[in-house]
């Protein structure tokens, strides 16, 4: 029985891809005949089927399919942790680094970061990708990326080993002379009296904006959601409504026109994490990018994140790092 690299690497994008062969076919940049041929001579090597078929589409995954999958992903891991290995015995300083992130925190929160890490590390390019909170923990869970840092999302993937990184709040925005500029203590009874233009459902933070709402019995007038705090910003200052955004996207000498009202007292805190795939190895410049991120992170505490097996443990770490977080 002979089982190529490739033919695992096939089985497992066609089922990352929702049986899609010729998505598949595309993220690997190979054909869609390929693919498919690749696939059958596994199968005829190993005496089953992986994929189940109607008429010429794979309709679901077999039981062996499955399992053989998911050993599958566990080898091609390995064989990406060896190459990894190697090249960091061979020099430890030059690479690659590849980021899934939010523009909130493309934007706000990683270019201090980013800096001081290539001044560190000149050799090791660097490759930002954007996208929802979903997209990128499903990118770092299937091994896309190497880190997603994000508020939303990343706990629902049991692949991924989470860190939180630091606190943040949010601040309503308003064009100057508005009349919540007067509004003293500024309530969510007054905010809620305002068309509200903020982030789409599911992105930074938006679900504890929408809790605090719901816990006061109000209905928030949303108007316009957007990604972008850019966008935001920008239809606040187009009369469209108020703006209730992350407060570090506030830039007072940038943001003309504009105020921003904090709103600490109205809103829980969110908290951003950074997360990568379990199993992987983390060279000496990732765990350095993990740190320059999260001062409070240690190469100890990256150990006990990796080493936590059980929900328990993990959630245990989490508190215990909680307090130490930096509030931006």
């Amino acid at each position: 029985m002979h089982i190529k690299l490739n033919q695992l690497r096939y089985i497992c994008e066609v089922a990352r891809r929702g049986l899609n062969v010729s998505a598949a076919a595309e993220a690997l940049y190979t054909s869609q005949p390929g693919v498919s041929k690749q696939i059958r001579q596994l199968e005829d090597a190993l005496g089953l089927q992986i994929f189940a078929r109607s008429g010429k589409q794979f309709s679901h995954i077999t039981p062996a399919g499955q399992a053989i999958i998911e050993e599958a992903e566990r080898v091609l891991l390995q064989i990406e942790n060896i190459r990894a290995i190697a090249q960091e015995f061979r020099d430890e300083k030059s690479g690659s680094l590849s980021i899934a992130t939010t523009h909130t925190q493309a934007r706000h929160a990683l270019p201090p970061v980013v800096t001081a890490f290539r001044k560190q590390y000149p050799s090791v390019s660097l490759h930002m990708h954007q996208g929802t909170p979903m997209q990128i923990a499903d990118m770092a869970a299937r091994g896309a990326v190497d880190f997603a840092i994000a508020t939303e999302a990343l706990e629902l993937f049991e692949d991924l080993v989470m860190l939180p990184c630091y606190r943040w709040n949010r601040s309503i925005v308003v064009p100057e002379g508005h009349p919540l500029t007067r509004v003293q203590p500024l309530t969510l009874e007054e905010i809620a009296k305002y068309p509200i233009v903020t982030y789409v459902f599911g992105f930074t933070g938006r679900s504890k904006l929408d809790q605090a709402f719901e816990a006061k019995s109000l209905k928030p007038n949303v108007v316009f959601t957007a990604t972008d705090s850019e966008v935001i910003k920008t239809y606040v200052g187009l009369g469209l409504g108020i703006g209730i955004i992350a407060s570090m996207a506030f830039e007072p000498e940038r943001d003309h026109g504009l105020v921003a009202l904090k709103a600490d007292h109205l809103f829980d805190y969110s908290i951003t994490s950074i997360a990568f795939r379990r199993g992987i190895y983390l060279r000496r410049y990732m765990r350095e990018f993990i740190k320059l991120f999260a001062p409070h992170v240690t190469d100890e505490t990256i150990e006990r994140a990796i080493t936590a097996r059980t929900k328990e443990e993990r959630n245990a770490l989490y508190d215990e790092l909680e307090p130490r977080l930096l509030y931006r």
